[in-house]
């Protein structure tokens, strides 16, 4: 390395600020970018991404609380209601309250939602023919991006 280039290193803290470096940015370009990819897959289901998740979640174990959809998905009431109310309202899922504590909403697919889980078994098969990344890759890469969430919760509910 020349010494223009060491001073401008010096300069700029090796870069630390430039946009190609930042974690953040290629989490979120990456996300942005697998995101559209779906589109034309969920597109054909009647469904966006967001209500992609939450039918997910449902069809893994229902009913469910508002409260724990909005814990796996990591978002709040706020924006959770919304998207259930979209999805009651094209017949894929049902709310009702909970007979046992009426302060909580289940929420659980309706035959319709539930019988969209068939056609929605291709959709994971093809995105991962769309993306650039072999097997093993997309399993580590997986397995890195999980791990990576779940110390941020850990990290996000310690008490600062």
């Amino acid at each position: 390395m020349t010494t223009a280039e060491k001073q401008k290193v010096k300069q700029d803290g090796g870069g630390l600020l430039r946009l190609d470096r930042q974690i953040c940015f290629a989490l979120y370009s990456a996300s942005s970018l697998v995101t559209r990819l779906y589109r034309p897959l969920l597109e054909p289901l009647g469904l966006t991404y967001p209500q992609y998740l939450v039918m997910l979640v449902l069809w893994e174990k229902t009913p469910r609380t508002v409260g724990e959809l909005g814990e796996a998905l990591g978002l709040d009431s706020a924006t959770l209601t919304p998207l259930l109310k979209r999805l009651e309202a094209g017949g894929l899922v049902s709310r009702k309250r909970d007979p046992a504590d009426e302060r909580r909403v289940l929420v659980e697919p309706t035959a319709k939602g539930a019988a969209l889980r068939e056609r929605a078994k291709a959709v994971p098969r093809a995105m991962a023919c769309q993306l650039p990344l072999s097997q093993d890759e997309l399993i580590n890469l997986h397995g890195t991006l999980s791990r990576l969430s779940r110390s941020l919760r850990k990290t996000e509910r310690q008490p600062g």
